[in-house]
């Protein structure tokens, strides 16, 4: 049974609920805003109470707004630890408090490969990606050996609300494999941290490359993701 949650994307989630119902599997949805923490307090908990007990975590849901050191405000950077930090945090310490017995759990973090490969650019949104890494590897020494929590790193996969289709194309050209990444290799990533009982504290980048250099020699790309 999958739990779907959504902020505000009520019909994304209907539309992913009968995605999976379609392929054989059960899902029910949960709307919380993950910038009201007493709603994400309460998502697990709720969770466990219509599906029963949370035995995997994926956080994916992300802010990715553009500021820089210069023109970052309060406003930007609370924006982005709460829903990139912050939330991750909550529910995985939700998760792990609601395990009973002999349950056992994964967590999963959609980190960003860019925690690798660090550049000034979105800054207040590196910075939580960042944190969010250490979050995952200090999760993985504190929860073990109930919880394993490791995280997947995408490069360029869809076009960002900053790009058009010509800037996407020029971003993922630049980078070493010259190609984008598809959802379906992020979902193979996970089903394999799923399917390694012996993995925690790790991060794999499904990026095409994107984590060893920013863009390949003589290429100039702004860095839009």
């Amino acid at each position: 049974m999958v739990a779907v949650h959504y902020g505000t994307s009520a019909a994304a989630a209907r539309e992913t609920k009968e995605e999976i119902i379609s392929g054989g599997g059960e899902a029910e949805i949960f709307p919380a805003d993950l910038r009201d923490e007493y709603a994400v307090k309460k998502l697990v908990a709720v969770v466990k109470e219509n599906l029963g007990p949370v035995t995997c975590l994926i956080n994916n849901a992300s802010v990715f707004e553009n500021d820089s050191i210069g023109s970052a405000t309060r406003e930007t950077w609370d924006a982005h630890m709460e829903v990139n930090l912050r939330a991750p945090f909550v529910l995985s310490q939700a998760l792990a408090n609601n395990l009973t017995g002999t349950e056992t759990a994964n967590i999963i973090n959609i980190i960003d490969q860019r925690v690798i490969n660090l550049t000034p650019h979105f800054s207040s949104y590196t910075i939580s990606k960042s944190a969010l890494w250490t979050l995952t590897q200090t999760l993985a020494s504190a929860l073990a050996p109930k919880i394993r929590v490791n995280a997947v790193g995408p490069g360029p996969t869809l076009p960002s609300s900053h790009q058009s289709d010509g800037d996407f194309r020029r971003q993922y050209n630049s980078v070493p494999l010259e190609r984008p990444v598809n959802v379906m290799e992020i979902c193979s990533a996970v089903k394999f941290i799923l399917g390694s009982p012996s993995m925690t504290g790790q991060l794999i980048t499904i990026d095409a490359g994107q984590h060893l250099g920013w863009a390949q020699p003589g290429q100039q790309i702004s860095d839009e993701e």
